[in-house]
């Protein structure tokens, strides 16, 4: 296995935030959605909290999806919240879609707690993964749904090329040089589990879904 190597917590380049932004993400980001729907049935009501939420796609994917839902998206990254200023002009569910700048765990979801959170290919950029574990734990509902999809880590550097070459073969620069950091700094299922069993959510699943992905899946505990 390949040690893990950190990348840069924040994207503040607006050159990349805006490759990131008008990327097409469309069939990966409402894949997430779909799995959140498979892991989660039934309908959303009430705030929504997504941590690293970039420039707002899933957001804005997740609150079409859930007409009675509105989602508070929280990312470090001024640049890519810029960045989806494009993505949210005009969006019909636009108004139920709130970005806001912050770092975790110090920023707080602004309306605590929250029976949902939720987020995409953040856990890979923390250097400090039990930063989302806490912020999770602290802005969690008793009882809340929880879904994290992220990347996982390849066993060898000869995987990290073939899925480099094989996923962004025609993106530009910055997405193939991002992409594959970000395969090195992401973690392993073994390692997550750890950091559940840190933070005291033993009830939560891992569950590899792709050649790249996994999600990490649960309810926070009923009583604390």
């Amino acid at each position: 296995m390949i040690p893990r190597r950190p990348e840069p917590e924040l994207m503040l380049e607006p050159e990349q935030a805006r490759a990131y932004a008008e990327a097409d993400f469309a069939a990966p980001h409402e894949g997430f959605v779909d799995a959140f729907a498979e892991a989660f049935p039934g309908p959303v009501t009430g705030p929504v909290l997504d941590l690293g939420c970039g420039p707002g796609d899933v957001s804005l994917r997740f609150a079409t999806r859930y007409p009675d839902c509105e989602v508070d998206g929280l990312d470090g990254a001024p640049a890519m919240l810029a960045a989806g200023d494009a993505l949210m002009a005009g969006h019909p569910a636009a108004d139920r879609v709130h970005l806001a700048e912050g770092c975790l765990p110090e920023a707080r979801g602004p309306r605590a707690p929250y029976a949902t959170i939720i987020s995409n290919s953040l856990l890979h950029h923390l250097h400090d993964p039990a930063a989302l574990w806490q912020t999770i734990a602290r802005d969690g509902a008793p009882g809340a749904a929880v879904f994290i999809m992220d990347l996982r880590r390849p066993d060898t550097t000869a995987t990290v090329r073939a899925l480099v070459a094989e996923y962004t073969a025609d993106a530009p620069p910055v997405l193939r040089h991002d992409f594959e950091h970000s395969l090195h700094a992401a973690f392993t299922p073994d390692e997550v589990q750890q950091q559940l069993a840190a933070a005291e959510l033993d009830g939560f699943t891992v569950t590899v879904t792709s050649d790249r992905h996994l999600t990490i899946v649960g309810r926070l505990p009923e009583t604390a």
